[in-house]
């Protein structure tokens, strides 16, 4: 895959970490990896499924916080390795606009939808994000440790990026998920997806 292709390409790992995690140790690896910067920030993500997403296995996701205010189209894969993500900035000058998207949303078709909460930590590097978080819903929580590329030439450049800080934290030999979160979190959107 070329730059072009990678475009509109999330090329990442997540590893699902129980609570026995040594989080202390972890963050100890990642800083010695000199992030450029770093941050905490809880978000809230809103999820749909449409009629169109489900046929053609998409997500949208709406997503407000301090940094970012975006509307997600992702595709879903039998890995979540290498997916598509598109992103609209819809900017914070309007605030959260939940009833515009939530109206805009339900003109294509909402099947199913769901909110989830993240509280994050983010290291970023010039090509790497790292990012530790819980996220959960009403009824289900789960914690991971995601590495996505970034700016990458081609997918193998990007794959190896993601193997490098996986081998330098501790990771390279754990099982990853290969589902996304909202799979993870949402069982009945998973039954949805795969009924």
């Amino acid at each position: 895959m070329s730059t072009d292709a990678l475009q509109f390409k999330e090329i990442e790992h997540k590893y699902i970490v129980d609570e026995h995690f040594d989080l202390l140790r972890f963050r100890q690896a990642v800083e010695a990896l000199g992030p450029i910067r770093t941050g905490t920030i809880g978000v809230e993500d809103r999820y749909f499924l449409t009629e169109g997403g489900r046929a053609r296995r998409f997500l949208m996701r709406h997503r407000y916080d301090a940094e970012l205010h975006h509307l997600t189209i992702k595709s879903l894969e039998a890995d979540t390795e290498v997916r598509v993500e598109v992103n609209l900035d819809l900017g914070h000058q309007a605030g959260q606009q939940a009833s515009q998207v939530d109206a805009f949303m339900n003109l294509l078709g909402v099947v199913w939808s769901g909110t989830l909460h993240k509280d994050l930590e983010v290291w970023y590097f010039p090509d790497c994000e790292v990012v530790y978080y819980q996220a959960s819903t009403p009824s289900r929580s789960v914690r991971c440790v995601e590495f996505e590329a970034r700016r990458q030439n081609s997918l193998a450049e990007a794959l190896a990026t993601v193997e490098r800080f996986e081998r330098a934290t501790g990771f390279s030999s754990a099982s990853r998920s290969r589902l996304s979160l909202p799979q993870i979190l949402f069982p009945e959107l998973a039954e949805m997806l795969t009924g």
